[in-house]
């Protein structure tokens, strides 16, 4: 087996995980109904929603299942998008903007359910969602975004103040905070690899080891061509490839920016320490424009997230920011040895909205998670399939042309130029 790179091989959830079903590389010509492209939570979504539709369907990924963003995310389910309700409503007007907060506030029930429905090997909890506040700014938009979830009949979802948000964190870091009780947590590999169980037992081929090179129209069809020269005949094609894209679609990959995500992880803490941290089981990110995100998990690892360098990982030092905020954050877990170290690349777009493109006849394309793909891409995979069935009111949102970033190949230096900027904004813990 090839050696995985350095920012998965550390991996908690690499450690952890369930097992992964039997994904062999494609082998000579396949042909199917939907050729699917990326087995991230977006195409595996869309795989079992199509197989369970009576479709055929046949997944490709480079590595595995789950190796790209869906396997190294800190496993937060996290509902909604950036945007709240009323400032969709504002870029969406009339039935489309409210359409798009429905299905974004339901998300979380999405991943939840399926692991219910299909039995899936899956540690979760789920207690809820705090976003703390840093700032005089974040707490007021905090409480107007409690105010418009609650409105828009979230039972539960409240705004809490500094001594409410200091309890039920562990931390007295933060100004107030808002709970949604629609979050919650997961083993992030695991739910992968269960969807792609899942979506082998709806009857779809998975294949990884099978990195596809080439789209290329062939009258009504498309010929998918795979680096060692396996091809998928299909009438539609869906590319869910986020922030692991690179040139399979021409100026694809310039319509996004895939920084790197940060994580580290304690060995799991005694009970006297994990009782003080989060202790009513929440999951938690907060306001800051560079955010930090932590939970416990199921064995009681205290997890902190947050950016890191653009690059790759060369050291142990590019995590060490994290380490600081961690023991600043919860001085309790100071001396708790750090197990894991890992990283992952997250897909923003211009907007920070997710986008779906239709650039040819029968090519459906995915992008852009924004942080919360854990239910966003589960979700957006399902309106998909729903989509490509037939339905044409599913897509929680309309096809867009792509819009590239100006200057996209000097994005690490520009990149680096606006971390630098929001962290002054932002303040530091580290």
């Amino acid at each position: 087996m090839a050696r995985q790179p350095f920012g998965l091989q550390p991996s908690l959830w690499a450690a952890t995980a369930c097992a992964a079903p039997p994904t062999p590389r494609l082998e000579g010509d396949a042909r199917s109904d939907v050729c699917v492209v990326g087995a991230g939570y977006a195409g595996l979504s869309a795989a079992l929603h199509l197989a369970a539709r009576g479709a055929s369907v046949v997944v490709l990924e480079t590595h595995e299942p789950g190796w790209g963003g869906s396997g190294r995310n800190g496993g937060q389910v996290i509902p909604g998008l950036k945007y709240d309700p009323d400032e969709l409503g504002a870029m969406f007007p009339g039935e489309a903007g409210e359409r798009l907060a429905r299905f974004a506030g339901a998300t979380a029930d999405m991943v939840f359910d399926l692991i219910a429905r299909h039995r899936m090997n899956v540690p979760t909890v789920r207690h809820g969602w705090i976003q703390g506040a840093h700032t005089p700014a974040g707490v007021e938009l905090v409480r107007n975004r409690a105010r418009q979830w609650a409105a828009r009949g979230v039972a539960g979802a409240r705004f809490l103040d500094r001594a409410e948000v200091a309890a039920l964190l562990g931390t007295d870091k933060y100004l107030a905070g808002w709970l949604d009780p629609r979050g919650g947590g997961v083993q992030p590999l695991s739910f992968a690899r269960e969807l792609a169980r899942a979506a082998l037992g709806a009857g779809a081929h998975v294949h990884g080891s099978s990195a596809v090179t080439v789209l290329e129209r062939e009258g009504a069809r498309w010929r998918v061509r795979t680096a060692h020269g396996a091809t998928v005949s299909a009438a539609q094609v869906v590319v869910c490839t986020n922030g692991y894209t690179g040139d399979l679609w021409p100026g694809l990959k310039q319509t996004i920016i895939t920084p790197n995500s940060f994580q580290v992880a304690t060995e799991p803490l005694p009970d006297d320490v994990a009782r003080t941290i989060l202790p009513q089981g929440h999951v938690t990110s907060d306001t800051r424009q560079l955010l930090f995100y932590f939970r416990l998990d199921h064995q009681k690892r205290l997890i902190m997230g947050g950016r890191g360098p653009f690059r790759e990982p060369v050291s142990g030092d590019d995590w060490s920011h994290l380490e600081r905020v961690l023991v600043r954050m919860y001085p309790r877990a100071t001396g708790a040895r750090i197990a894991y170290r890992w990283c992952g690349r997250v897909a923003l777009t211009r907007d920070f909205l997710p986008h779906l493109h239709t650039p040819a006849t029968g090519l459906l394309i995915d992008i852009g998670c924004m942080g919360r793909g854990v239910g966003l891409q589960t979700a957006m995979g399902a309106a998909m399939a729903a989509h490509l069935s037939g339905d044409q009111q599913a897509l929680p949102l309309p096809p867009t042309e792509p819009r590239h970033f100006p200057l996209h190949g000097l994005r690490r230096a520009y990149i680096s130029a606006v971390v630098a900027w929001y962290r002054l904004r932002d303040g530091g813990l580290a």
